[in-house]
């Protein structure tokens, strides 16, 4: 429950940073992402246990409300697995024939269930602000994926000499004025693996912001091989409007 507050408040911090961010020049290392590029794709296995990482610590705070679980079949789950996945959350249907609603497991049609009911809900649990939606949280920020990445592994336990923090502060060397309120989100063996990969602070914040970086954007890889598809066929209509040009030309000589 800690973790998941933590992350939460930071996660909302990362919102309301954006502008402030631009305006110091703060840019965050580049990491080699599997999705950058023309031929880019999502590692899968990464975001799964982004998904875990979302599921154990971001959900109790934050939303996905653009994701349906079936959505989670393309990250490699079988059709079972993501009724199994919906089932583990309850959500509100009806009204039923007596006019009510009523509560039920969600199932694969249904969109990822909220943490709270409203956002007066949300803002009452979590100091006055409304944790965000993650669901385009890697589009919302300035240098996307590598921004969260770096937020969240940019925390240092001493501040550099200098530096006097306010009470509660923490020092963060990719946050905008680099204080910030909430303590480091993340912390070594937060979540188990299924897959047996070790869970460092390093590693859950690259597969948690590749899972972002998939709900942000989860047609990006119909919508590469869409491009790659056209840019081959123009290639090709290319190749045979000079072929036929220079039998035309051909023949006038």
């Amino acid at each position: 429950m800690i973790g998941r507050a933590l992350l939460g408040a930071a996660m909302a911090l990362m919102i309301g940073g954006g502008s402030a961010q631009a305006a110091e020049g703060i840019v965050p290392p580049s990491q080699d992402w599997s999705f950058n590029g023309v031929f880019g794709t999502f590692d899968k296995a990464s975001a799964q246990r982004g998904l875990k990482i979302y599921k154990e610590v971001c959900s109790g705070c934050h939303s996905l409300n653009l994701m349906y679980y079936r959505n989670i079949t393309a990250l490699g789950y079988s059709e079972d697995q993501a009724k199994a996945f919906a089932a583990e959350y309850e959500t509100t249907d009806g009204p039923n024939d007596d006019g009510d609603y009523f509560t039920r497991p969600a199932r694969p049609s249904d969109r990822f269930v909220a943490p709270f009911e409203n956002e007066k809900a949300a803002a009452a649990s979590n100091g006055g602000k409304a944790p965000p939606d993650l669901s385009l949280m890697v589009k919302a920020r300035m240098h996307g994926a590598d921004y969260i990445y770096a937020l969240l592994t940019g925390y240092k336990e001493v501040p550099p000499e200098g530096v006097t923090l306010s009470p509660g502060g923490h020092y963060n060397e990719y946050f905008p004025g680099h204080q910030i309120a909430m303590a480091p989100p993340l912390f070594e063996d937060a979540v188990e693996f299924d897959d047996g990969t070790p869970a460092t602070v390093e590693q859950m914040a690259k597969d948690v912001s590749m899972f972002l970086a998939w709900t942000a954007e989860p047609e990006m890889e119909d919508r590469k091989g869409m491009g790659v598809k056209v840019f081959l066929f123009l290639l090709v209509f290319l190749g045979l409007a000079i072929a036929n040009k220079k039998r035309l030309w051909a023949k006038l000589h």
